[in-house]
């Protein structure tokens, strides 16, 4: 052997085993053969108006419809909380909510059962995985948990007047004044020469923090700056090309985080052109809908801004474009139109994996933290326990698990995600940093990818909903408010005793509460009672102590 020859075997050997070195002494595993690299997308308060869900007729989504042809589209999915920060945490470190405390929007690193428990990415890096993320992922975050993290959560593009930031000049009041995140919609607009009463230049700008302005240059569509999510994906898909271009001397666990469509809904004029205002399709409803619903009086007076949020915003969208049809058509455009922007940036990361070598062992999951109403029940908002806000879109695509074309209508729910991903990754499910920590809620549902039509699984159960009661309520899961949903079946119970309760097979939009019928359901509805008792046992809920 030659002397050349001798010395690069003498440094693969010594790399070796600085490798080994490192990664035991790290407390890491060292992953297995040919382990899956993982690719995590999220979507914020995206709902089911994606074509595979069909949660609106005119919706355009062919990114995520190719990528759930290509896998399983789960049909009754569920986040466990209809907010951005329980939801995510929840997810991303495998907790109910009712067992973290986590309900709202505090940040999770601040829980003390949150952060003694490994998040998704700290599990995997301590595998062994690198770990890279960008945009938003968990509603606030510490870069400690990643080996790189690029973009932080970014709810640009915004209006900007020099001193305060601006919902889109366009929008009328009452709606205007609600604010830049949710009083905003539109599209972008050439903003030169626009000036606010007081006499300020308005621009654009990137980006929702306390501190720093960053400007966001707009002439028109073809002469601009990026988005926010368009930068994400523009990242996202060259970090998967540079991994492609090598070779992995170890997996990787990436993961995307999309703000749209999140409020504002604001994206470029060639995504509303898409969807013209004449001929939009508002949502299905029934008259007084809301009337057999006790969301309202459920709740204390004054205990959660988000409480009155639903029925005042679609209250002024309709005051502010005449009518509540003409409001209505004004959000719908402008959600479908942000849906359609945040698809395109889904086929940009995934026409990257799926254009290399790296889509043969590379897991995809697309999943949103929680839906959103588009006026049902009188409700434009989400933080409520019916299915608008509960029903998410989630995707895998398992290579060696997953088969193309197929779905899965069992319930499930966001905490089944973690569970499912270290499963079919090989790695150790004991998650707990110490004792303060908590062990995984959900269960793996690789049983279902890999045999989709079963009836039953390990994980069969119904998904768990709550929904913060309040400030006075911080740390008393018993005084939450939930909701399961079953295959068929939605169950509510609110913290005062009232229920709701709806058949999805005769009533796919929740019209009728079966709980006002003369003659009860009692049989299914205790057998419902007793599946959310044993699902929050050994907490013992108001509700049920006040139920008429």
């Amino acid at each position: 052997m030659s002397m050349n020859k001798t010395t690069n075997l003498y440094f693969l050997i010594l790399k070796s085993l600085m490798l080994a070195f490192l990664l035991t002494t790290t407390g890491c595993e060292i992953p297995k053969k040919n382990p899956p690299n993982v690719l995590l997308i999220m979507i914020d308060d995206l709902n089911d108006c994606i074509e595979p869900l069909k949660g609106h007729p005119q919706s355009l989504t062919p990114n995520m419809t190719k990528l759930a042809q290509s896998g399983v589209a789960f049909l009754n999915a569920h986040a466990n909380a209809p907010m951005c920060g329980p939801s995510r945490s929840s997810m991303m470190m495998g907790v109910y909510p009712h067992h973290s405390l986590n309900f709202f929007q505090a940040p999770w690193f601040k829980n003390a059962t949150l952060n003694n428990t490994r998040t998704l990415s700290e599990q995997f890096k301590m595998a062994g995985y690198q770990t890279f993320g960008t945009g938003k992922i968990l509603h606030h975050l510490n870069r400690e948990n990643w080996d790189h993290y690029e973009n932080p959560a970014d709810y640009g593009p915004m209006v900007w007047d020099g001193k305060n930031r601006l919902a889109h000049p366009d929008v009328p009041r009452p709606f205007y004044d609600i604010g830049a995140v949710d009083g905003s919609l539109g599209p972008l607009v050439n903003l030169e020469g626009k000036t606010t009463s007081a006499g300020r230049a308005m621009q654009w700008i990137y980006g929702y923090k306390k501190e720093g302005i960053i400007p966001m240059r707009y002439i028109n569509d073809d002469d601009r700056g990026p988005t926010p999510d368009e930068m994400n994906a523009a990242w996202t898909a060259d970090k998967i090309k540079s991994m492609a271009a090598q070779k992995l001397e170890r997996p990787f666990f990436l993961a995307v985080g999309f703000l749209r469509p999140h409020t504002p809904l604001i994206a470029p004029q060639k995504y509303f052109d898409r969807f013209p205002l004449d001929k939009i399709q508002v949502t299905l409803k029934k008259e007084d809908d809301q009337q057999d619903t006790f969301l309202e009086v459920s709740y204390e007076k004054n205990q959660v801004f988000t409480l009155e949020m639903g029925a005042k915003m679609f209250n002024e969208i309709s005051a502010s474009y005449g009518s509540e049809v003409a409001g209505l058509k004004r959000w719908t455009q402008a959600y479908l139109a942000c849906v359609a922007a945040v698809d395109e940036n889904v086929g940009q990361v995934m026409d990257a994996l799926d254009q290399t070598q790296l889509k043969d062992n590379t897991i995809v999951v697309l999943a949103s933290d929680h839906g959103f109403h588009m006026g049902e029940k009188d409700y434009l908002y989400k933080n409520s326990l019916w299915e608008k806000s509960t029903a998410v879109p989630l995707i895998f695509r398992a290579p060696g698990h997953t088969k193309p074309n197929t779905t899965i209508t069992k319930a499930v729910s966001l905490i089944d995600v973690y569970p499912t991903l270290v499963d079919l990754c090989g790695l150790s499910s004991e998650t707990q940093k110490n004792e303060k920590g908590h062990p995984l809620d959900g269960f793996s549902m690789r049983e279902l990818l890999e045999n989709p039509t079963a009836k039953t699984w390990k994980g069969d159960r119904p998904a768990l909903t709550v929904v913060y009661a309040g400030p006075t309520y911080e740390d008393m899961p018993h005084m939450q408010h939930y909701a399961i949903k079953t295959d068929r079946y939605r169950y509510i119970l609110y913290n005062n005793g009232n229920e709701e309760l709806y058949d999805h097979r005769n009533d796919p939009n929740e019209w009728n509460n079966l709980i006002f019928l003369k003659d009860k359901p009692h049989k299914q509805l205790e057998n419902l009672r007793q599946q959310m008792a044993q699902m929050v046992a050994p907490i013992q809920l108001n509700g049920f102590n006040n139920i008429k």
